[in-house]
């Protein structure tokens, strides 16, 4: 009896090996941020996003949605660091490092040339959340709320507008085309002469949105 107990267990036990040793593998959760594809490797903690201004658009400030008085520039870049890229559906973070505006005009009546566009209070964080739509929140760490300073040549000599958007803004990401945008995004005037807009309102699209950590630099997904 306790020989055919034994032999029980032992073809039980060779059963369950072979069970285990068949089973198909668990595939790891696909991350909110990825690499080449939907659901393609996830971006690694550390690595750095980059990206331009979308071919053909221009970064806006300007007086009201949807207004062309203000200023346009026709270059604009940022640098972000990932810092959290959890699952999907998830949220994941980056440390906006740098953002740079170039090639700038203004249609503002007594401006004569725009002398720089310069975002204060760097770095921010950018929170980047499953799905479309509003999905993306730009916002001041330590060193202040998320701000842009303009610095406009006018005709009774140079003024800063320093304008300041204390609760963030927000944008959208898109896998259409790997891009990160912005539209008509308010900030309020803090320093400036009456010649500043008492709002602005910023919109700019950036892409394709690239991790320049890894080869090949493979543009962004959004999971």
């Amino acid at each position: 009896m306790r020989i055919r107990r034994t032999l029980a267990a032992a073809s039980l036990a060779a059963i369950a090996l072979t069970g285990a040793a068949v089973a198909p593998a668990q595939a790891d959760a696909t991350a909110v941020l990825t690499q080449g594809s939907a659901g393609g490797p996830a971006i690694a903690v550390g690595d750095t996003l980059v990206a331009n201004l979308a071919s053909g658009t221009a970064a806006t400030f300007t007086d009201g949605p949807g207004s062309s008085n203000g200023v346009s520039c026709a270059s604009s870049s940022f640098s972000a660091t990932v810092t959290s890229n959890p699952a999907a559906p998830g949220s994941a973070t980056e440390q906006l490092n740098s953002q740079s505006f170039g090639s700038c005009t203004s249609s503002v009546f007594g401006v004569m040339s725009v002398d720089s566009v310069t975002a204060t209070s760097l770095p921010y964080t950018n929170t980047v959340t499953s799905g479309s739509g509003s999905n993306v929140s730009l916002n001041g760490t330590g060193a202040g709320p998320v701000g842009i300073t303009v610095v406009l040549n006018t005709l009774l000599g140079q003024i800063s507008c320093v304008y300041q958007s204390p609760n963030g803004i927000s944008g959208s990401t898109s896998n259409s085309d790997n891009s990160i945008g912005f539209a008509n995004q308010p900030a309020n005037l803090v320093s400036g002469p009456g010649l500043c807009f008492s709002t602005g309102y910023f919109s700019a699209t950036y892409g394709p949105v690239t991790d320049s950590s890894a080869a090949g630099n493979p543009v962004l997904w959004v999971n």
